[in-house]
């Protein structure tokens, strides 16, 4: 593709895409008819390049790729060289440049996937419809890991639609649905209402729902998801007002008092988060809820979302309301279409009913989320990386200092956080610091060998036997994957659930992935399906982990076919130096689980 202006023309549908987001063209200018007028002078372009994912996305839902004529469109209308924004669309793996049909089947190849039997199911996808290329691909993690295999349908369009297929039938997945539609119209016009075709009810991914004592899962199948009614009527929006009794400092006392540190992996004490924010003298202040969790094993904040959404407007207006925010930017993955429905539900609800927008409960306070869609790039659940998505650069990290607190989003002042820590903040404010801290919940993503799969949600010191017993193993333990492909694989089922005793033990809690292999998955190959996925996923920045991550994937192919002590020592060193040299927390960790599984399961011995 050329990538300089044109004068490509997009298609009408193409056309109509664009300006449904972004309004019809004031000038010839922006891309619309051209006149004589327009010769005589010209437009001052104000700086909106934030749309410009919201826009691709536009195009893509619409017709299914992205045309030159659509590309040159938006960049006309946003005033955004085609060169860069060629390379946004080219960074997520969910749009394409090159002509293909409007369903394309994303198989997932992950390790939970792999290791409930993925790579047959992959094989018999390739018999049914070919090669992968325009009808089918590989998918990283699909969040989807409760329900191994599983694979899911995208179907562009007038009216978007969505198939899920978990647990995965090559047979169904090689027909094309007519029906599988991503869900009706809401009552109230507020978009695209509840479910995916296929989908299961998403209270089946909470094992314990139901149950006394829970905290962050309490609704799960007590209360409906769409209704703000139903929410009010189990306590919602009670941490709201006690924060307006409060005040924002008074809010952030609270947090810090009650120790709740960040559940995305990094464990940064929330409470010094918001009261550094909420001190910088430059505004506006940003809020940015990070739900692109894309971590190998991670579905935690999807079965949040998707069993009370509302939940999360409400912690993120409480954010808001401690640390001076008036926007807030809530980044869901692309892969999620019916939480980001049910999510584009809660927040029109909300801002329709006073809960959102100006004056909020009539206290003078005035906040609104923005909805942003990733395209499907792990990289983007780094904080910084996810800034550059939403202002509509590719997404890659960014150095610190400075530090997000001091120039995050648009270079202000920003607080991010992930939609568990965020949810955590509701019974901290309802229940009291001290009290929360007696008994403070985490959630943690169960998959793999287990009777029941899912999220459960535990009283932080429990031990990994005792989450295992809840979930039930089958057949024989050989190992547990804790944290995810950036974790690390642990044999001792005594270890205690917390951020230090998972260190102690020489692995980490991180997103609160648990996959548990037992001994018919062969490691070799979860562990080079691993180096696949983060050369894959590296942005590619700095050379430690561009470089590293090949080299990673290339020893260990070597690995699987003979085992070779210079091969090793290879490994080791490419690793050392991915850990203690790259940029951001992708490369640092990439060795990790590999590191592990070679000293404590011995895998190349």
């Amino acid at each position: 593709m050329d990538i300089r202006f044109r004068d490509a023309e997009p298609s009408d549908e193409e056309r109509a895409a664009v300006d449904a987001v972004l309004g019809p063209p004031a000038t010839g200018w922006e891309g619309g008819a051209r006149s004589a007028a327009d010769l005589r002078f010209a437009a001052r372009a104000e700086p909106r390049r934030d749309l410009l994912l919201p826009a691709l996305h536009a195009v893509n839902d619409r017709v299914g790729w992205i045309s030159e004529g659509a590309l040159d469109y938006v960049c006309r209308r946003l005033t955004v060289p085609p060169a860069e924004a060629y390379g946004v669309a080219t960074f997520y793996s969910l749009f394409s440049l090159r002509p293909r049909p409007p369903r394309v089947l994303h198989v997932c190849t992950d390790l939970a996937c792999q290791a409930k039997g993925g790579g047959r199911l992959r094989e018999q996808v390739e018999e049914r419809l070919g090669p992968p290329g325009e009808t089918w691909q590989e998918s990283p993690c699909l969040g989807l890991c409760e329900r191994a295999p599983a694979a899911l349908a995208l179907e562009a369009g007038p009216a978007r639609r969505a198939e899920v297929y978990a647990p995965a039938d090559a047979d169904a997945m090689a027909r094309t649905p007519a029906d599988a539609v991503a869900g009706s119209p809401s009552a109230n016009g507020s978009g695209p209402r509840l479910d995916v075709a296929g989908d299961a009810p998403a209270v089946a991914a909470v094992p314990q729902a139901g149950q006394d004592g829970l905290i962050l899962l309490r609704r799960a199948g007590r209360a409906d998801p769409a209704s703000l009614d139903d929410y009010r009527a189990t306590g919602g929006y009670t941490a709201l007002r006690r924060a307006f009794e409060l005040g924002p400092a008074g809010v952030i006392r609270e947090v810090l008092e009650s120790g709740l540190v960040g559940r995305g992996g990094a464990a940064f004490p929330t409470g010094r988060k918001w009261d550094a924010a909420a001190r910088q003298p430059d505004h506006p202040h940003y809020l940015v809820c990070n739900a692109d969790e894309s971590e190998p094993g991670t579905f935690k904040d999807r079965v949040v979302v998707e069993n009370d959404p509302y939940a999360l407007v409400e912690a993120m207006t409480v954010a808001a309301y401690a640390t001076g925010c008036a926007l807030g930017y809530l980044y869901v993955r692309g892969e999620y279409p019916r939480a980001a429905a049910r999510l584009a539900h809660a927040i029109a609800t909300a801002r329709a009913r006073g809960l959102l927008g100006p004056d909020i409960l009539g206290k003078g306070f005035s906040f609104d989320i923005e909805l942003r869609r990733g395209a499907g790039a792990y990289i983007c659940g780094e904080e910084t990386a996810i800034f550059n998505s939403i202002e509509g650069h590719r997404g890659e990290p960014r150095s610190k200092p400075p530090f997000p607190v001091e120039k995050g989003l648009f270079g202000k002042p920003t607080v991010v956080n992930n939609v568990e820590t965020l949810v955590n903040v509701l019974p901290i404010l309802e229940r009291g610091a001290r009290a929360y801290a007696a008994a403070e919940p985490k959630l943690f993503c169960v998959s793999g060998a287990v009777e029941r799969p899912g999220v459960y949600e535990l009283t932080f010191g429990a031990t990994l036997r005792e989450l295992l017993e809840l979930a039930g193993t089958t057949g024989t333990t050989r190992a547990v994957l804790l944290g995810g492909a950036a974790g690390a694989f642990v044999t001792d089922l005594d270890i205690p659930l917390t951020f230090e005793g998972t260190r102690n033990a020489g692995a980490t809690l991180g997103s609160g992935v648990v996959l548990v292999i037992d001994d018919t998955v062969d490691l070799k190959q979860l562990l080079l399906r691993i180096a696949e996925f983060f050369r894959d996923e590296s942005c590619g920045q700095c050379v430690p982990c561009r470089v590293g991550t090949v080299r990673q994937e290339e020893a260990l192919h070597r690995l699987s076919r003979r085992v070779s002590h210079d091969d090793l020592v290879l490994l080791r060193d490419v690793g050392r130096t991915m850990r203690d040299a790259s940029i951001c927390g992708l490369g640092q960790t990439a060795w990790n689980a590999v590191e592990s599984a070679i000293d404590r399961l011995g895998v190349f011995e």
